[in-house]
């Protein structure tokens, strides 16, 4: 089974993404609010998988990611953001991040994400 952590500032949005994880068939072994709490589930679980919303009040996502990716270099993570700036993908492909899903998304974006990237059948 694939061990993943959800990152998001909005817990109505946490929860619902790791029901959609959960019922494709992965377990979520804890879920944050900022990218400080992020690093620090990560150091602490050593997830197969962190997804992560980008936009949050104080530590953002590219903090979280920073400390993840310091901590563990080949940690695989997948971004969701609202934000397409150019700017915004050029700093998340400087971080090497694994994927890149677009807010507002559906299931099929997280399955063919999980396919593509991470050979993972879903459910």
């Amino acid at each position: 089974m694939i061990n993943c952590i959800v990152i998001d500032d909005d817990y109505n949005i946490t929860k619902v993404f790791s029901d959609v994880l959960e019922i494709m068939g992965l377990n979520i072994l804890a879920c944050g609010y900022n990218g400080k709490e992020a690093a620090e589930l990560y150091e602490k679980h050593c997830p197969d998988l962190v997804f992560t919303d980008i936009m949050m009040p104080g530590y953002d996502g590219f903090y979280g990611i920073e400390k993840i990716k310091k901590f563990d270099p080949d940690a695989k993570i997948v971004a969701i953001t609202a934000d397409v700036s150019h700017e915004t993908y050029q700093k998340l492909e400087d971080l090497n991040v694994t994927a890149i899903i677009c807010k507002p998304f559906d299931q099929s974006e997280i399955k063919k994400v999980l396919m593509e990237k991470y050979q993972i059948n879903t459910r």
